[in-house]
C-alpha cells in the first residue's frame, strides 16, 4: 500500500456518510453479540472478532472534486468475498429515482486497515465506476486520537516485481456540511441520555465539548501563528499558496470593530433584554392572577358559611 495518492483529486465527505456507517456497524454488532452467560467455562473463551459491514457511497464528481453525500448498505458473502450484485443493482435503481444526480462513487467498510480481500470487492465495482473510492471506518476507540477514524483509499496501478498490480493508496479529505446536516448533527449531539441524566450533567457535557473545541482551535491558531512568524523571519521558505489560504481564512472572520457591528449588537442586545423583561412581567401577571383566583375562591367559601375565620 502506497503512502499517499498522486491523483490530485479533492475529496469532500459529508457527516451523513459517517453516521450511516457508524449506525450500520452498531446495529450489526448488537445483533451478533451472544447472550450473556455466567458459566466458568465461557470465561476463557476469547471474544469474537468485531464484525465488518459493507456498503456503497454515492455522490457527485465535478472536475477534480469528489463530494460524497450519502451511502447505503450492501449484502456481503464472507465465504466467497463477493457482494450480492442483484441487491446492489436494485438499491442503485431506487436511489437513482430519489437522487437522479448522484452516482455510485465507491464503497465502504469497517476495520483497522485495508485487507487483501478488499481488493476483490474493489475490482468488482469497477464496472460501475472506473476508479471507485474506498471509505474505511475504524470502529476501535482510541482516546489519544484527535482525527476522525475515517480513511479514504484510491486504487492505483503500480509495477511490483515486474507485474502490474492494483494497490490501495491513502487520500486526504475534508468534511463538508450543509445547513440541514449541521442541524441534524447538533440535534443528535443534544439528545438526552437514556439513563435519565440530569440537566446539570448534560450542561456539563455540553460545556466540556465547547471547552475542548475552543482549546483545539487555540492550539491550531498558535501553530499557524508560529509558522507565519518563522516564515517572516526567513527560517522557513515562503509559500504563496499557504499565504493565500491564510488570507482567505482571515477574510471570513467578522469585522467586530466596525461601528455598524456595534450598533447591530447593541440593538440585538436591547431586544433580548426587552423580551426577557416581557417574559418576567408575563410570569408575574400569571402568578398574580392565580393568587387572586385562589383568594376569591376562599373568600366566597367563607362568606357562604357566614363566618369570619382568618384566611390562611
Amino acid at each position: 500500500m502506497a503512502s499517499s495518492s498522486s491523483s490530485g483529486l479533492t475529496f469532500k465527505l459529508h457527516p451523513l456518510v459517517i453516521l450511516n456507517i457508524s449506525d450500520h456497524y452498531t446495529r450489526i454488532k448488537a445483533q451478533s453479540q451472544p447472550p450473556p452467560t455466567t458459566s466458568a467455562a465461557n470465561d476463557a473463551v476469547s471474544p469474537p472478532p468485531p464484525p465488518r459491514v459493507f456498503g456503497c457511497v454515492i455522490g457527485v464528481q465535478r472536475g477534480r472534486t469528489v463530494e460524497i453525500f450519502n451511502s447505503f448498505e450492501l449484502l456481503y458473502d464472507p465465504s466467497t468475498h463477493t457482494l450480492d450484485r442483484a441487491f446492489l443493482e436494485k438499491k442503485q435503481e431506487l436511489y437513482k429515482k430519489v437522487f437522479p444526480h448522484f452516482y455510485v462513487l465507491g464503497w465502504y467498510s469497517t476495520g483497522s486497515d485495508a485487507q487483501e480481500s478488499d481488493m476483490h470487492i474493489h475490482k468488482a465495482l469497477m464496472d460501475i465506476n472506473e476508479s471507485p473510492v474506498y471509505v474505511l471506518l475504524n470502529p476501535s476507540i482510541n482516546h489519544a486520537q484527535k482525527d476522525l477514524p475515517i480513511t479514504i483509499y484510491e486504487s492505483e496501478l503500480h509495477v511490483i516485481d515486474g507485474i502490474p498490480q492494483l494497490i490501495f493508496v491513502q487520500s486526504s479529505y475534508i468534511i463538508e456540511t450543509v445547513e440541514a446536516e449541521r442541524i441534524s448533527v447538533d440535534h443528535v449531539a443534544h439528545l438526552k441520555p437514556s439513563d435519565g441524566g440530569s440537566a446539570a450533567t448534560q450542561l456539563a457535557a455540553h460545556l466540556t465539548g465547547i471547552h475542548s473545541a475552543i482549546k483545539m482551535l487555540n492550539s491550531r491558531i498558535r501553530v499557524l501563528h508560529h509558522y507565519l512568524l518563522a516564515m517572516q523571519k526567513g527560517d522557513l521558505p515562503c509559500q504563496n499558496s499557504l499565504l493565500r489560504q491564510v488570507s482567505s481564512l482571515l477574510r471570513r472572520l467578522p469585522a467586530i470593530e466596525s461601528e455598524k457591528f456595534q450598533d447591530d449588537f447593541l440593538m440585538e442586545y436591547n431586544d433580548t433584554l426587552l423580551i426577557t423583561y416581557l417574559a418576567m412581567f408575563t410570569n408575574c401577571s400569571s402568578t398574580m392572577n392565580e393568587m387572586v383566583d385562589k383568594f376569591n375562591t376562599a373568600y366566597d367559601r367563607h362568606s357562604r358559611r357566614g363566618g369570619r375565620s382568618a384566611f390562611i
